[in-house]
């Protein structure tokens, strides 16, 4: 079978599952010749979110869940390093699961066990993607720009934006190099929210937040958060944006009088929009169009609401014929492939690194 041929995993902040490709990229631009996923186990999920925040024997509690994620992580690649597939594999691309992001402090924990995965699969794995650009001096995020360049670059101004848990984004604009960064909270608070007042998994096509109107103080409250007008590089996740950062501004803006929940909601939503919508404005005012991929991209009420807020079509990576849900998974295989190639795929033009790296380390079968 022709080779070589990479694997790539991801689990990212929505933290909902696990997303797994199979690409070859002796194609222009890569191919996804297979794709499977895994649904996130509720009580590793719960134990994911608690690892966000200091806590009792947290280094026994850590490591016991990187080995539970990375069991899954070789069960995800399971149809591929038992199948005819086998031979042809080269590496697999896995980022694990980030738990503490702090460049401005020189470190960045992503909860992975990658010598295990090597060991249960057989295949090198390559891991730790974001270390090496952080050591020169950059955020070690976003680290999918150069794959959407790579994707997606076209004759005129594009972006492509990404909506996980936290939105980036990736500027493909004539004459310039790719550049991109993270503009705030996409699905996170969200999912959080539903999840705290519902008991469910996320707000399906945003109906719950559609019930409601957006409160115009807490929303300008929200915007105002000094990291959202910070300018680029910069990258972020659940170590600001999380629950405890929304209650301390219910809490300073309602006090015991509260507010409705599903108006919280609609507020949310339109923090996301509203924050992804500044950041194309104010970096890419020649862009022509949005593409959309990640679980956000699923969501037609968000992206409708991007469209009309931007006046540019924003339209999801399924109209060019790559899965949304795909993109990131892909984005990790071609990582482990650009480490396997000595391809530098840390980028100044995107994290503001002093210069370009080889990311990832190399856990050999």
């Amino acid at each position: 079978m022709q080779g070589p041929l990479y694997i790539g995993l991801m689990s990212g902040t929505s933290m909902d599952g696990i997303d797994a490709v199979l690409a070859d990229f002796n194609v222009p631009g890569g191919q996804v010749l297979d794709a499977n996923s895994l649904p996130m186990p509720a009580r590793l999920r719960e134990q994911l979110l608690d690892l966000q925040h200091p806590g009792h024997d947290e280094l026994a509690r850590a490591n016991r869940a990187a080995l539970q994620l990375a069991d899954l992580y070789v069960q995800a690649c399971r149809p591929w390093t038992q199948g005819p597939y086998k031979s042809a594999l080269r590496a697999i691309g896995v980022h694990g699961q980030t738990i503490r992001h702090a460049p401005d402090q020189g470190y960045t924990l992503q909860l992975n066990a990658p010598a295990y995965i090597a060991e249960h699969s057989g295949v090198d794995v390559i891991a730790d993607f974001r270390s090496r650009d952080i050591a020169a001096g950059g955020q070690g995020a976003p680290l999918v720009p150069i794959v959407h360049e790579a994707l997606f670059r076209c004759a005129y101004g594009r972006v492509v934006l990404n909506m996980g848990g936290i939105a980036n984004i990736s500027l493909l604009l004539p004459d310039q190099a790719v550049s991109g960064f993270d503009t705030g909270p996409a699905n996170m608070l969200l999912d959080a929210w539903i999840q705290r007042h519902q008991g469910l998994p996320y707000d399906r096509d945003s109906q719950w937040a559609a019930s409601a109107t957006p409160d115009a103080m807490l929303l300008a409250t929200l915007l105002s958060e000094p990291w959202l007008q910070l300018p680029p590089p910069k990258s972020t996740g659940r170590d600001l944006f999380n629950l405890q950062w929304l209650d301390r501004h219910l809490a300073d803006l309602y006090g015991n009088a509260g507010i409705d929940a599903a108006v919280v909601q609609a507020t949310l939503l339109e923090l996301t929009v509203r924050s992804i919508a500044q950041a194309i404005h104010s970096h890419a005012p020649q862009a022509q169009e949005v593409l959309a991929c990640g679980g956000g991209a699923a969501n037609p009420q968000l992206l409708a609401r991007l469209s009309a807020t931007l006046g540019l079509p924003v339209r999801s990576t399924s109209q060019l014929g790559l899965d949304p849900q795909h993109i990131e998974a892909l984005a990790f295989a071609w990582l482990a492939h650009a480490h396997i190639e000595r391809i530098p795929a840390g980028l100044p033009s995107v994290t503001g690194a002093r210069r370009p790296s080889v990311l990832g380390a190399c856990y050999p079968a």
